[in-house]
């Protein structure tokens, strides 16, 4: 049996048992004064759950029995009948939230993950799932927000989408019915909704407890709900913190037509139904695979989950997290999520690891939990701790090491084109300003067993499948921060072809081995316990390590698309070989600095193995170089790339932070340690 925290927070000490020989009844009105004055110290600025030393030290403290925390289940109707069934859904929800404030009639905010998988696949590192006992109550909340922040005077409420694990209704993969699965669920803790005590029947029950302030949080599916939500625009909703969440579905099974998986929404409708509901929700698989033609088209299915186009609606604050190496959910999803918050003046946050599709909690879990706590205590307690103050962005330069910045993108970057040139041997070219002479010409052949690693392997070769381009040795670091945009004009041998390009960093360097079954960390067996547990449910995690691997190059951006989408991001049409065409690719955002003595690289190809499919056929492409450029987000715009680039490359200095690399003037170190 794994290790269970005991129910006091080792820093605070344990607790002290004091016995004193009083009257009953004095005994009595002592305890209630007690209570009332604790109490009155146990409310923060706006009304949530605080505790005494909060007007001193701005932040919620552990003074809330876990063990006696009040736990139950309800059901929230969504309003709506996905399965078709003829009563609108009900929703389970599982809380766990303090009892000490309920008891004196104190409201409490609440910290809520609604997900599709706690039953199917589990939550985090250790696959946690939610277990309940003989009578149907919540034991094991997965991860750590119910141990860390129940105490601390937070309600933890755990949701399961329709159609998933005690849920009515069915999934629909980013859809209506999965963003109403939580958005009602919003609506109920503010005052709004509907709430049963049973699955059917049941009688009312309202958050009376609630104070309506809830922060949505998650990874992956559950980040792109708490996105899906903030775009509803619904009200109370405070934060919303997405931990490599979707921004658009379209974005995350298509890249302007060319297919990055070879199956469609049903399939994972299929892995994360409960057995009831994939009995009865036929008919939504039907429209799911109707709504997502394997064409790479536009339809109203991707419009409905694309929640971009909505980020005017959002009034939640953001605190974004993503993986700069995520090839579950590309950093695309990331960028264009950013950058349409940022259009629209929203509240935010981020931070941009070097690891795969990882929980920040699993690579740098001290200061996750710190920077989190202090997060929901200033959008959901009221306390003016100064988060929303502090440095935009914290950015992973090399394993475990990590820079900030006020803002990000950086300061000073700007969208600096970039021209590939023929160089002294076939696809062996130079990157730098100066446009190719007219008529200049580069050409590949689509072979669809080679990736990204394979061309960047061979850049200084003459193989058949790539155009590679780039720099000499830089003689100054050059940083890349946002998105950047290739724009190719080629001519295709066929009358379907697939592109790719791909940013990358030549030169040696140790890099968390994101390409690994872990992405980037190594999960050891120590555990350590974050908040306070129980039998049923420890709040111990087992420990992880970074996982580094040592290479030559690394790639720092990639984009893909389908050449037939060369009139129209949104619809693909037949190409005539022999004749030219142009299309834009859409790089994925990153914040990467290349070193002194390195060289950046660009390379167009065709289908990159493993990361989207192959067309019908082999085309040869031919690249037009004059008619071809990348708009890169250079901190610094041409002048820095023209200082970086010019003369010989000085020699990199081995015991420099960072590995060599020297943070520009605009970022500041991290004020505390991993």
């Amino acid at each position: 049996m794994a290790p269970f925290c005991p129910g006091v927070d080792p820093r605070y000490g344990p607790p002290v048992t004091i016995r004193v020989r009083t009257p009953r009844i004095l005994w009595k009105a002592l305890v209630t004064a007690a209570t009332v004055a604790l109490l009155s110290l146990l409310i923060g600025p706006n009304g949530a759950g605080a505790t005494p030393a909060s007007a001193a030290s701005g932040e919620s403290r552990p003074v809330y029995s876990y063990d006696h925390a009040i736990r139950e289940s309800v059901w929230v109707d969504t309003r709506l009948d996905g399965d078709a069934d003829g009563r609108t859904d009900r929703v389970a929800v599982d809380i766990v939230r303090p009892r000490e404030p309920a008891q004196q009639g104190h409201r409490i905010p609440v910290i809520m993950d609604a997900s599709p998988y706690y039953s199917c696949c589990g939550r985090g590192n250790e696959s946690q799932k939610k277990t309940y006992d003989s009578k149907g109550r919540p034991v094991q909340f997965p991860l750590f927000y119910d141990n860390y922040f129940v105490p601390r005077g937070y309600a933890a409420v755990l949701v399961d989408l329709a159609g998933t694990n005690r849920s009515d209704g069915c999934i629909d993969i980013g859809g209506r019915s999965d963003i109403q699965s939580a958005k009602a669920v919003v609506d109920w803790l503010g005052g709004r909704g509907r709430a049963y005590s049973a699955r059917t029947g049941g009688t009312p029950v309202a958050a009376d407890w609630s104070n309506g302030r809830t922060g949505m949080i998650g990874k992956s599916w559950d980040a792109t709900i708490a996105n899906g939500v903030a775009a509803t625009g619904v009200k109370n909703l405070k934060t919303i913190v997405p931990i490599a969440g979707i921004s658009s579905w379209y974005d995350y099974y298509f890249a302007k037509g060319a297919p990055l998986y070879d199956s469609g929404p049903d399939a994972l409708a299929t892995a994360v139904e409960s057995p009831e509901a994939q009995k009865r929700c036929a008919a939504m698989q039907r429209k799911l695979v109707e709504g997502a033609p394997r064409t790479g088209d536009w339809t109203g299915l991707w419009t409905e989950r694309d929640y971009v186009r909505n980020a005017a609606k959002v009034r939640a604050s953001v605190f974004m997290v993503h993986g700069m190496q995520d090839l579950n959910v590309r950093t695309r999803h990331a960028g264009r999520w950013w950058d349409a918050l940022a259009r629209h003046g929203v509240e935010r946050k981020v931070w941009l690891s070097q690891t795969g599709h990882v929980d920040p909690f699993d690579y740098r879990r001290g200061a996750w939990v710190t920077t989190l706590h202090r997060w929901f205590d200033h959008y959901l307690m009221g306390y003016d701790n100064g988060i929303e103050r502090a440095p935009m962005a914290d950015i992973e330069r090399a394993p475990g090491k990590w820079s900030t910045d006020v803002q990000w993108p950086a300061a000073g970057t700007k969208a600096t084109t970039l021209r590939p040139r023929n160089g002294t041997a076939p696809g062996v070219g130079v990157l730098g300003t100066e446009p190719a002479p007219r008529g200049a010409r580069a050409a590949f052949t689509d072979d669809p067993k080679l990736s990204e690693a394979d061309w960047a392997a061979d850049i200084d070769r003459s193989t058949p499948a790539k155009a590679g381009f780039s720099t000499g040795p830089l003689s100054a670091p050059l940083r890349l921060s946002g998105s950047g945009k290739v724009t190719v004009t080629v001519t295709p041998s066929t009358s379907t072809a697939h592109l790719s390009a791909v940013l990358v960093d030549l030169g040696p360097d140790t890099i968390r081995n994101y390409g690994a079954e872990g992405e980037g960390i190594t999960t050891l067996t120590k555990r350590t316990c974050w908040g306070v547990g129980n039998k049923g449910d420890t709040g111990c995690f087992k420990e992880t390590a970074a996982d580094t691997q040592k290479v030559a190059h690394t790639v720092l951006s990639r984009g893909w698309a389908d050449l037939g989408n060369y009139a129209d991001d949104r619809k693909g049409r037949p190409l005539t070989p022999g004749k030219p065409y142009t299309i834009t690719l859409d790089l994925a955002a990153s914040d990467h600095i290349v070193p002194a003595g390195h060289r950046l690289a660009l390379i167009v190809a065709g289908t990159d193995a493993g990361l989207i499919d192959p067309p019908s056929s082999r085309p040869k492409l031919t690249l037009d170089l004059r008619r071809t450029s990348a708009a890169l987000p250079v901190t610094g715009g041409a002048p820095a790339f023209a200082r970086a680039t010019a003369g010989a490359a000085r020699e990199t200095v081995t015991d420099a932070p960072l590995d060599g690399i020297a943070p520009p003037r605009s970022i500041d170190r991290m004020p505390f340690a991993d």
